[in-house]
């Protein structure tokens, strides 16, 4: 069949299987050319399919020559359907690494449920022995509770009062106000329980009580701190409310490990386009102007240039890992840098509709947003008829059965 995108506001409905292997080769390829990692060799990352979940099994596997188990979501395609981009990409990881005599194994399954963590456990107990790096990358916007069988749904919304600024709609260029109102009590609860650090902990939990982490292992989950102009919206809203939990878990993680010689840290990244940041208000007019400065900078970094920073420079540079105050990795160094958000400030001021073409790059975001699902990439025929149902070696594949 012939595929093309097909949208529903942040959401594209289709993915095409070429393009998404397309993107993982030229993430490969990136890793390849840099100097060898001196990091993990036996790697679980939770949330493997897109971002930086994906970024980091490519970088642990093509840099430093690690075994790795990828955990996300099954979504197989049928003849009329395609599957979802995570699934093209973890095929097309999983053919790569297999003709690189790489070792890697995926858990298909609801990472938040009890099921996905014994089948995990089990398949690195069989296949790996341990890991000694724990890579948390879930983003989900809803989380059944394996405890009580609940329901929780995450809200992008500030806190204590309505929130007023510009946004785009990233397909028309179109800028306008958006007034967000304030979470509930009861919504803020929900998204640190979708979105905080208890799954994170339950995954350690799960491992440590299977003997397959390793006494001095390193886990790392992700985060975001931004500008001042979207802290309502994001870090002193209802997500930051969860992300104050995942720090929060990082550093007792990081007490229970440390008699080994083990060690947690949330990395915080900077903005990028993924599926996610670009249901949330405000922050696609964002991403289009910090886009515009950081690349006529020369500063410009996707999922998996931050990845080799975060190995290279942090994680694996030898010596004590930088962090700051509040002991988290700053991957977003370059983001945050005075001159970058001084210029962001100035263009924010001025931008509109008519303007947006000249003072941001939206048509930069626009594009990326349909890489996320395999389409605009270079070198990709898209008139012609491809194969929705892309091959998945049966021998990577331990599903859940649920």
């Amino acid at each position: 069949m012939i595929i093309k995108p097909r949208t529903r506001g942040f959401i594209c409905t289709t993915a095409h299987p070429d393009g998404c292997a397309a993107q993982v080769q030229q993430q490969i390829d990136y890793i390849a050319a840099k100097p060898r990692l001196e990091g993990p060799k036996k790697v679980l990352v939770i949330g493997a399919s897109t971002g930086y979940g994906l970024s980091a099994r490519i970088a642990a596997a093509f840099g430093a020559g690690a075994a790795t188990v990828g955990v996300y979501r099954p979504s197989k395609s049928s003849e009329t359907r395609t599957a979802s981009a995570g699934w093209y990409n973890s095929a097309a990881f999983e053919r790569k690494a297999a003709e690189a005599g790489l070792r890697s194994f995926s858990v298909t399954g609801d990472a938040f449920s009890d099921e996905t963590k014994a089948k995990t456990v089990e398949v690195i107990r069989e296949e790996l022995g341990q890991v000694d790096l724990v890579v948390y990358s879930v983003a989900s916007a809803r989380r059944v509770n394996p405890k009580t069988g609940e329901a929780a749904n995450s809200v992008l919304k500030p806190i204590g009062g309505s929130y007023t600024n510009k946004t785009v709609n990233f397909h028309t260029g179109e800028v306008s106000e958006v007034t967000l109102e304030p979470a509930t009590e009861e919504e803020v609860a929900a998204t640190v329980e979708v979105m905080g650090g208890e799954d994170w902990q339950l995954w350690i939990d799960a491992l440590r009580s299977g003997g397959v982490l390793a006494d001095d292992a390193t886990t790392i989950a992700y985060s975001y701190i931004g500008p001042d102009l979207t802290q309502p919206i994001y870090r002193e809203g209802s997500i930051g409310r969860a992300k104050d939990h995942l720090e929060a878990t990082a550093l007792r993680i990081g007490g229970q490990l440390a008699s080994g010689g083990g060690r947690s840290f949330v990395s915080v990244s900077k903005a990028l386009v993924t599926q996610s940041s670009s249901a949330i208000p405000v922050v696609p007019l964002y991403v289009s102007v910090l886009y515009k400065i950081m690349k006529e900078k020369g500063l410009h970094e996707g999922c998996i240039e931050q990845t080799y920073r975060l190995f290279a420079d942090r994680l694996y540079g030898g010596g004590e890992v930088p962090v700051d105050e509040q002991g988290r990795i700053r991957i977003d160094d370059w983001e945050m840098r005075e001159d970058v958000q001084r210029e962001v400030a100035e263009i924010w001021e001025r931008i509109s509709s008519d303007n947006i073409g000249e003072l941001s790059d939206l048509a930069g975001y626009r594009q990326e947003f349909f890489q996320l699902f395999g389409f605009e990439i270079d070198g990709v025929d898209y008139e012609a008829d491809c194969d929705p149902q892309a091959g998945m070696p049966e021998s990577s594949l331990r599903p859940v059965r649920e």
